[in-house]
């Protein structure tokens, strides 16, 4: 380890050790924690079963970075080269469309077989899995409905199509001793205002009931469910809203997502979480940052992520909350964009950790709101990310902008070699 970097968490722990921090026990912690990276980042959400298909659903990656992952080799090759930059054990999230066989196979007929490839390679790398039914891209979303759609034939089809991805999901869990978290998200709505809001929430709620009825072994399989603001193609409602998964969630005790980019940007969720807490045996965490109305950008160090990291920490909630990115931007390196989002998402639960919790509890209770604001202030200043680039050598990745390096060779080397090898296809 860089002497510099061991002298400069020496002076910081010293420091933190003041206030009853110790940030030797942080950084254990931190080190238990995992946060579930998305591979769509990785390929700009096209997947592998329908490569050919366009991307629907209200949901647009906009760029053309050269480099994007072809096949599942290529993006687990990217996604290793990702998590050799980032700190600590993580896990993956994989979409239906990300299975990785030679069969022809539907939907609503895919099996743990067809994703073998992915068990055994998370097996060698200590990962985790969890995963998600695909209900969008498909002819049978191409007119905006899944879940609720009138047509009791194409209902039935999405409503098998997920009950396969929880037993996936089940099999994952059971495979890796790690569990999966299996979320259901479907792009269904209308683009203008509709006259009947109520029977497609019946048509979703009754779908729903049917895909969860298979009990399942909750150490291997959680079920969550996601709500969104909107798409594009769904401006004027979706029939999946925060408040019906909300409800849907509460009265059925699965986890109810909540992404940060799926809100109006007025509305955050860090707002959300300690009432949300209440109430439930656990939540699914989107991390993302909306720039308009609904959209997914990779997670930068914003007051909002501060925030979520700081409910997280203060209110216990780390055992009980899955965190995971959902973003995809193919106008920036891919692999990059991986390692910004996932390491300024674990930043930021350090410095949460870094902060006098307990100190300003007491204040507040006391009714002492001049220390609790004079203490908030003065340790936003102090030196966390020594102890973060302490974190990144103890764990044996880049320290600092280091990484960027090792991202621009690996596009040298690899993600440009693709490109260059799809135009001599051409």
């Amino acid at each position: 380890m860089d002497n510099q970097v061991k002298q400069a968490y020496e002076a910081a722990k010293a420091l933190y050790v003041q206030h009853g921090i110790d940030t030797d026990e942080m950084l254990s912690k931190m080190a238990e924690i995992k946060v579930s990276v998305h591979c769509w980042q990785g390929d700009d959400v096209k997947g592998f079963l329908n490569q050919d298909g366009e991307l629907t659903g209200g949901i647009s990656v906009t760029g053309q970075y050269p480099g994007a992952a072809t096949n599942p080799a290529e993006l687990r090759a990217d996604l290793e080269q990702a998590f050799a930059l980032i700190p600590g054990k993580h896990k993956v999230n994989l979409h239906a469309i990300y299975a990785d066989t030679d069969e022809q196979v539907e939907l609503d007929q895919i099996e743990p077989r067809h994703y073998e490839n992915w068990v055994k390679w998370a097996k060698e790398h200590g990962l985790g899995l969890d995963f998600n039914p695909t209900c969008f891209s498909h002819e049978k979303s191409s007119d905006g409905f899944t879940l609720s759609h009138p047509d009791p034939e194409i209902r039935q089809f999405w409503i098998d199509h997920c009950k396969a991805s929880r037993r996936i999901g089940a099999y994952f869990g059971e495979q890796l001793g790690q569990t999966c978290v299996t979320n259901v998200w479907i792009p269904d709505g209308f683009k203008d205002n509709p006259v009947d809001r109520m029977s497609p929430r019946k048509r979703l709620k009754e779908s729903l009931d049917e895909v969860f009825a298979e009990p399942l072994n909750k150490e291997h399989n959680l079920d969550a469910v996601e709500s969104k603001l909107f798409g594009l193609g769904s401006e004027a409602y979706v029939v999946g809203s925060h408040e019906f998964y909300m409800g849907y969630g509460l009265q059925n005790d699965t986890l109810i997502c909540l992404d940060a980019g799926h809100f109006h940007p007025t509305e955050v969720i860090s707002g959300k979480l300690s009432s949300l807490a209440l109430f439930t045996s656990g939540i699914l965490l989107h991390v993302s940052r909306p720039m308009r109305w609904d959209s997914d950008h990779v997670v930068i160090m914003d007051d909002e992520l501060l925030e979520i990291a700081r409910e997280l920490v203060r209110h216990e909630l780390l055992g009980t909350t899955h965190i995971g990115l959902d973003f995809f931007d193919a106008s920036i390196n891919r692999v990059a964009a991986w390692v910004v989002g996932t390491r300024n998402t674990i930043k930021a639960l350090l410095r949460a950790m870094l902060e006098p919790v307990d100190a300003l509890k007491q204040a507040e209770l006391e009714g002492d709101y001049t220390t609790r604001l004079a203490l908030t202030e003065e340790f936003k200043s102090y030196p966390f990310g020594a102890v973060w680039d302490y974190y990144c050598a103890q764990q044996g990745v880049p320290v600092r902008e280091q990484w960027i390096k090792e991202v621009k060779s690996y596009e040298q080397d690899v993600l440009l070699q693709r490109t260059e090898s799809l135009y001599k296809l051409a």
